[in-house]
C-alpha cells in the first residue's frame, strides 16, 4: 500500500514475472510499490503502447534508502 506525500520514482524495469517478485518482496518488507505496465494498458485501451517486456516498479521517494539494498540484491541474483 502506498502512503506519504513523496513523488513516485522509478526503480526497476523488467519482465512482468521479476517486478511482481520484487513488489512481493518490497512490500514484504513493508515499502509500498506500484507497478506501470504501459503495454498491457494500451492493449486494454486498443491500441499499442509501450514494449512487452518492460514493466517498470515505482516506489515513494521517501523508501528509496530502505528499498535500494533489496532492489540490488534482487539484481544480482536475477542477472
Amino acid at each position: 500500500m502506498m502512503r506519504g506525500n513523496s513523488e513516485l520514482i522509478k526503480v526497476y524495469t523488467g519482465r512482468d514475472v521479476q517486478v511482481h517478485i520484487l513488489k512481493d518482496e518490497l512490500e514484504a518488507n513493508g515499502i509500498g510499490a506500484m507497478i506501470r505496465d504501459d503495454f498491457h494498458s494500451g492493449a486494454l485501451a486498443g491500441f499499442g503502447g509501450g514494449v512487452p517486456t518492460a514493466i517498470d516498479l515505482f516506489i515513494l521517494a521517501d523508501d528509496k534508502e530502505k528499498a535500494m539494498p533489496l532492489i540490488d540484491a534482487f539484481i544480482s541474483r536475477n542477472a
